[in-house]
Formats: C-alpha cells, sequence, structure tokens
C-alpha cells in the first residue's frame, strides 16, 4: 500500500522541517522527488539523504513568490520528467504579532510566500496536470484556519486563504481527474521553533518547549514524520476518493480544549 513508484513529486520548502520529512518519505515509497527550496543548499541536503536511502531526487532553488520563477522551475522540470504527478505546497514563513502590532510589510510578505507562492506553484502544476489527465495538490495548512491564535494575525490569514484556495481548486479541477486536499496542523517540533526558542527565549529554551508541547491536549508537539504519513496517504492512489477537505493533525488541538 501506498506506494509512489514511477510518480514524480513537487514538494516546494523541502529543505528543512515538515518539507524534507515529506521528501524523505515519499522517495522511500519509489516517487522521484524534485526538492524545492529557497535555498539550494538545503535543497541538497534533502536530497543527499534521499540518494544515501537509494532513491531518486533533484534539489531546485526557487522562490515561490516569484511568479516568472516558479514558471521556469516548472518548466524544466517538464523537461526533465514525463509526468507531474504531485505537487506538495509546503513552503512558507510564520509571523508574531496582532492587528496592531503587523505592520503593512509583515502582511505582503506573508501574502508573497504563503498565498502568491501556492498561487504560482498550483498554477504551473495544475495546467500541466489538465494536459496529462490528473495529478494530486496537496497544501500544507495549519489549525489557524480553523481557530483563533493569539499573535498570529497575519499567519492566519493565509492560512484561511490556503485552506479555501485548496476547496476551490477541488472544485474546479475535479472533472480532470485532480485531487486537492490540506493538512491542518497543530504545532509541529521543526528547525524552525528551535530557533524560535534561541531568538526569542534565550537560556530558557527547554522550558518554553515544554510549555508549548503541554499547551496541545495530547501533551507533546506533532514529529514532521507523523505529518509525511498523513501527506503520503493524501497523495496515494490509496485516497483517490478524497478531494476538497482539509485533515486536522493537531493533537486535539481544535476539538479537545
Amino acid at each position: 500500500m501506498f506506494s509512489l513508484s514511477h510518480k514524480t513529486a513537487v514538494i516546494t520548502g523541502a529543505g528543512s522541517g515538515i518539507g524534507r520529512a515529506i521528501a524523505v518519505l515519499f522517495a522511500r515509497q519509489g516517487a522521484h522527488v524534485e526538492v524545492v527550496d529557497l535555498q539550494q543548499e538545503a535543497a541538497q541536503g534533502t536530497v543527499d539523504l534521499i540518494l544515501e536511502e537509494g532513491g531518486s531526487a533533484r534539489a531546485v532553488a526557487c522562490d515561490v513568490g516569484d511568479h516568472v520563477g516558479v514558471k521556469k522551475v516548472f518548466a524544466e522540470i517538464g523537461i526533465r520528467r514525463p509526468r507531474l504527478d504531485i505537487l506538495v505546497n509546503n513552503a512558507g514563513i510564520a509571523h508574531i504579532g496582532t492587528l496592531l502590532t503587523t505592520e503593512e510589510a509583515d502582511l505582503d510578505r506573508l501574502y508573497q510566500i504563503n498565498v502568491k507562492g501556492l498561487f504560482n506553484c498550483s498554477q504551473a502544476a495544475v495546467a500541466r496536470m489538465v494536459e496529462q489527465g490528473g495529478g494530486v495538490v496537496l497544501n500544507l495548512c495549519s489549525i489557524a484556519a480553523d481557530m483563533g491564535l493569539a499573535d498570529r494575525f497575519a499567519y492566519s490569514m493565509t492560512k484561511g486563504a490556503v485552506q479555501t484556495m485548496t476547496y476551490s481548486i477541488a472544485k474546479d479541477f475535479i472533472g480532470q481527474g485532480i485531487r486537492c486536499n490540506c493538512i491542518n496542523p497543530a504545532r509541529v517540533h521543526t528547525p524552525f521553533v528551535d530557533g524560535y526558542l534561541a531568538r526569542t527565549y534565550p537560556g530558557q529554551e527547554a522550558e518554553m518547549f515544554a510549555k508549548l508541547s503541554a499547551a496541545q491536549p495530547i501533551g507533546r508537539m506533532a514529529k514532521p514524520e507523523e505529518i509525511a504519513a498523513l501527506a503520503l496517504y493524501l497523495c496515494s492512489d490509496e485516497a483517490g476518493f478524497v478531494t476538497g477537505s482539509a485533515y486536522p493533525i493537531d493533537g486535539g488541538a481544535v476539538n479537545l480544549r
């Protein structure tokens, strides 16, 4: 089950964290993975992990917020690969702030990557999927799309957009054999979390990590590999009847508080 043999997957933001975990798992399941990240070195790090396990992957440096650059990257992938079976829109950035502490530049930056980036990559990928007769788009969203999170004004705005764009893509292209879903995680232990704690609470990292973990009903943060496992299901043929859905993976954060 859950084989991705002979499939090509493009995964954005795959240089670390959740994106890296998805890329590694998809390669283990037989997919060729185009590892897309803003940083070439980070993308190559993920590719190296995949190659060490005998998988197939290629590193691609790309700013998903650059419309022309994204079109060029997907055109180049199209020359190398006969099909584009899976797109995982994982690239994204965060921001801490309320309505009153968010600057216009912050809002624009979040929109450029989290919203326009998804538009750019999805438009390029879906155009090709229509031509080839089908494919899968998976978007990384957040529980912020379904509940209020303190100090996450701009971030929540973008994730609400991700969720509704997911529904729209699923509705518009169901007749062309294209499925589109999103995953809504709660807090996941990634390098971003470690960096945030180091910057914001120097000397108190362990204490604050425990506090953030305990804030979730299940008592811990998710592991990137757990998000990757759900991503694998949703991108596999076993999920062929699943489209237009937002899947929480939140340790009870939305419904058990």
